[in-house]
């Protein structure tokens, strides 16, 4: 068996180029690189040790607030050209969203925290309803521009939250930090620019009702994104990121008690075994 030494080797290594304030590791650009979180879950798990685990739950999420994760339609984009995860670069792989959401689950089972659930149900959801074929195969990427633009579907202009969401367009900016100036090309990524206590505060309303703010404007500011072109999307089928994806709904639907997660599994699986072999 594996020496635990290499393991402790290996934590060593990880904090040495852990970044405690952006979380992830080294500099820019950042990928989320899952398999070595996953690997300082279970080290975590075996050991007791909290700076493992600390790792693990500021860097998912810190990307799970940032740009690099679709804030309205749920999933990750590939990576971060930046090292505090705001400008992604906009393309989605279907094996990085099902590394992830399988991690986000893992460590919602570990620290019992819902926005670890939360974040892997919109990316598994996103899956489903985007890149899930009515054969039950997954297809493989979402591209990163469309009509010849990199991130166009994306990226938001603040008039168009004040002409979506009138009065609830202020807290609703203040929370994903939406400006006039923008924070890419003049334009704005959605990214959980403040918590929701400090978004309040800037938009000098309460708590509940920001919380509320961001419930109502959410389905409207999707389903307007819904109307624009759409980024293209490669529809090959490759057995191995299926196999990847198929674990991923597999184990959600036991641990989250999700139905429709473990129908979409089954499905996949009939569809490999009917079609790949």
């Amino acid at each position: 068996s594996l020496d635990a030494l290499i393991a402790d080797q290996a934590m060593q290594g990880f904090a040495r180029n852990y970044d405690s304030f952006n979380g992830g590791f080294g500099d820019a650009p950042k990928f989320p690189q899952p398999m070595n979180l996953s690997f300082l879950l279970r080290y975590h798990w075996r050991t007791g040790n909290t700076q493992a685990l600390e790792m693990v739950t500021h860097t998912l999420r810190k990307m799970a607030r940032g740009g690099m994760y679709d804030q309205l339609g749920g999933g990750f984009h590939r990576y971060s050209v930046d090292d505090h995860w705001l400008v992604p670069h906009f393309e989605k792989m279907q094996y990085d969203n099902a590394q992830l959401a399988r991690l986000y689950v893992e460590t919602w089972q570990v620290t019992g925290d819902a926005e670890f659930r939360r974040v892997a149900e919109e990316t598994l959801d996103y899956i489903a309803r985007e890149m899930t074929d009515p054969s039950g195969a997954f297809y493989s990427t979402q591209d990163a521009d469309s009509e010849g633009e990199e991130g166009k579907f994306f990226v938001w202009e603040l008039r168009e939250l004040e002409e979506l969401l009138g009065a609830d367009s202020w807290p609703v900016a203040k929370y994903y930090g939406v400006t006039a100036h923008g924070n890419f090309e003049g334009k704005n990524i959605l990214h959980v620019a403040r918590d929701l206590e400090t978004a309040a505060a800037k938009a000098e309303v309460t708590t509940d009702y920001m919380a509320e703010a961001l419930a109502r404007s959410k389905p409207i500011l999707f389903a307007a994104r819904e109307q624009r072109i759409k980024p293209g999307r490669d529809e090959k089928v490759l057995t191995e990121w299926n196999g990847m994806m198929l674990r991923t709904f597999a184990y959600a639907a036991g641990a989250l008690g999700r139905e429709d997660y473990r129908r979409i599994a089954e499905a996949n699986a009939e569809f490999l075994l009917r079609t790949m072999v």
